[in-house]
């Protein structure tokens, strides 16, 4: 199927000169622009209280600006974040924006013309003025496909992604063969970013080659893993261009009805998604007869209410057909029998979110970006012990020691580093001999971890793997839907295992027993959830054994961590007469003085709570944490000094 080339044309063409002309009424381009970052991220940090700021001191100054709402730029370590653009100047990017800062802003450069180089990371654009953020690793070394309008366009406005290119691969999909959109998305080498790395092309051809009339589409925005918020920030800041993919590739599969599947603890998400559909249906951009093609399509939302398996895609589907979140059976699978029983095609956020720039820009053209076998780019939020935290989006095949040492800033604090998370609660966590391992989907698996949704979580030298484990094993047992038996009672016995070790209480064989649990729980599970969730059990007794061998065998944790296994105590020779900084600190009143007017710990009634650490004066630095407790020496304890 496709419609008249002409009329599609003269349908998006008068869409377009609408758009360009409502969206240029709405700018002045002659006064300045402040564009503030106001997805989820930025709201956290405080821009709503930068853009208060912004907007009283505007009006008390008497100063003229444009004020925009713009999504996440991904500098989710620089929030809140505003970029200025003030006529003379180039658009300028100012990090940790403050209210003050927000003031100082307005009246230093909006009126005197002073960029206030100490607040500002960078210009935008290359320039003679000011040092451009293009030198910064974080802009420079990226390739942005899905983030290219994130944190540059109001996410709002539908004016402003018409002007700026939106919708116009729809209108040229339409003109083509639902078969013609499928080959240049086989041709683009396009695999699943939802974690399992299917290529998106064999779902749109196996629903399109269905005889069944009725045709779903459902994008699936369940993100679950923690540290994970890709997807939100897509929404957030560019929703137009995950509808955009959606309607290609149901052109391609031949589907008349979406759902976009969102979880209700998204709610800033929510709320643009459903503007953005609003508006897509207002300009006849989305309903029926769209650009006047004979194509029809609508999209509805489903919010779900935040359980991790319903991110597998046939927990989903029962979801939406109220039913308990839980796996059917595979095959069939759903591009056979999806939601209703019906063809479905499935795809995630940053998947559908793809396909606009390779209709646009050809399936070649994606393919020679990443390397052969994952082609294009990947997104990562990138959490934990890194400098620079955020959303990156690099091509395939870059090394994990290059996103996280170049790209994000390496490790604060000068410690080192010891261990990454990728791939969820259900990747595998690798050390820092893998750090020169491409990021893709093969070379990733064949180290024991996967690409998942897009999740990392970088450690430095203090973390305790076994801890680590630990608490991944804990999140995925309790939001196992409990179907099958090895993932329901299987992840269970392995998390009691992980909890006696990191209490002091681990046994000879522990950790082949935990070898031999988390293997019958990859073979025997229904889906991912369960097949997954051993992973990170699975690649820290490989990368780091002689942790859990220390805790078992020495009843010690390496890195200070498991409260059960260390002790605090005060080291006399450092500790300063008479100061009380850690007394006032302690939660359980445990520190005593000695004769010496010293301070001492008493091991029975402390918590292993650490604030007497914090509270310890640099200069003194007495709080000494150990593992074993047996090893903290003896101080005699007074009972005049109580």
């Amino acid at each position: 199927m496709s419609g008249n080339n002409e009329d599609i044309k003269n349908a998006f063409s008068e869409i377009k000169k609408n758009a360009e002309k409502n969206f240029n009424e709405s700018r002045n381009s002659d006064i300045p622009a402040i564009y503030i970052g106001m997805a989820t991220c930025g709201r956290a940090a405080g821009a709503e209280e930068a853009e208060r700021a912004i907007l009283e001191t505007l009006d008390e100054r008497n100063v003229k600006a444009d004020v925009i709402h713009v999504g996440c730029i991904g500098h989710c370590y620089a929030e809140p974040v505003v970029i200025v653009d003030n006529p003379g100047f180039p658009p300028i990017f100012y990090y940790n924006v403050t209210a003050g800062k927000s003031k100082l802003i307005v009246k230093a450069f909006l009126e005197r013309g002073d960029p206030l180089y100490e607040h500002l990371l960078g210009a935008m654009e290359e320039n003679e003025l000011i040092p451009s953020v293009m030198g910064f690793p974080r802009f420079g070394m990226e390739k942005r496909i899905v983030m290219e309008k994130c944190g540059h366009i109001d996410p709002e406005d539908i004016n402003e992604y018409i002007k700026k290119g939106g919708y116009a691969s729809l209108a040229f999909a339409l003109s083509k063969t639902q078969a013609d959109i499928i080959d240049e998305i086989r041709i683009s080498g396009l695999r699943g970013r939802g974690g399992a790395g299917f290529p998106a092309w064999k779902k749109m051809e196996a629903v399109y080659g269905s005889d069944s009339k009725e045709k779903y589409i459902i994008c699936n925005a369940d993100e679950g893993d923690p540290g994970a918020y890709m997807d939100r920030t897509i929404i957030e800041s560019n929703p137009h261009q995950l509808l955009e993919g959606m309607m290609v590739a149901a052109f391609a599969a031949g589907a008349s009805k979406g759902i976009i599947y969102v979880r209700h603890e998204y709610p800033l998400a929510v709320k643009i998604i459903k503007k953005a559909i609003d508006d897509s249906n207002r300009m006849k951009l989305l309903g029926e007869n769209i650009l006047n093609s004979g194509f029809s399509f609508h999209i509805d939302i489903f919010e779900g209410s935040g359980a991790f398996v319903c991110g597998e895609e046939t927990a989903l589907i029962e979801s939406v057909e109220g039913k308990r979140g839980m796996p059917r059976t595979r095959p069939p699978y759903p591009v056979e029998r999806g939601l209703k029983n019906k063809p479905t095609v499935i795809n995630n956020v940053k998947t559908l979110s793809t396909i606009p720039a390779i209709v646009n820009k050809g399936g070649k053209w994606f393919s020679g970006i990443g390397t052969k076998s994952s082609p294009g780019t990947a997104i990562f939020s990138i959490v934990g012990n890194v400098v620079h935290a955020g959303l990156v989006e690099i091509p395939m095949g870059v090394t994990i020691r290059t996103l996280i040492y170049d790209i994000c800033g390496g490790i604060p604090g000068g410690k080192a580093f010891k261990a990454l998370q990728i791939g969820g609660p259900s990747g595998g966590c690798l050390p820092e001999s893998a750090l020169d391992t491409p990021i893709d989907f093969d070379s990733l698996t064949e180290a024991g971890a996967m690409m998942g949704s897009g999740g990392m979580v970088v450690m430095d030298e203090d973390s305790c793997m076994v801890d680590v484990a630990k608490y991944f094993l804990e999140f995925t047992k309790n939001e196992s839907c409990g179907k099958c038996t090895f993932c329901r009672i299987g992840t269970g016995h392995l998390l009691t295992i992980l909890e006696r070790i990191t209490n002091g209480e681990g046994r000879e064989g522990d950790v082949e027993l935990l070898e031999r649990l988390a293997g019958d729980i990859k073979r025997g599970s229904l889906c991912g959830l369960g097949k997954t969730a051993p992973n990170p059990v699975l690649t820290t007794i490989r990368y780091f054994r002689h942790e859990y061998e220390a805790h078992i065998h020495s009843k010690r944790c390496p890195s200070l961590k498991c409260r059960p296994l260390t002790a605090f105590y005060i080291d006399l020779g450092k500790c300063a007469r008479g100061c009380d900084a850690c007394v006032g600190s302690c939660p359980v009143d445990c520190i005593f003085t000695t004769k010496g007017r010293k301070k001492g710990i008493d091991q029975e009634v402390c918590v292993k709570c650490g604030e007497c650490v914090t509270a310890c004066p640099e200069e003194y630095n007495a709080v000494i944490k150990v593992s074993p407790p047996h090893l903290v020496p003896h101080i005699e304890k007074l009972e005049e000094s109580k």
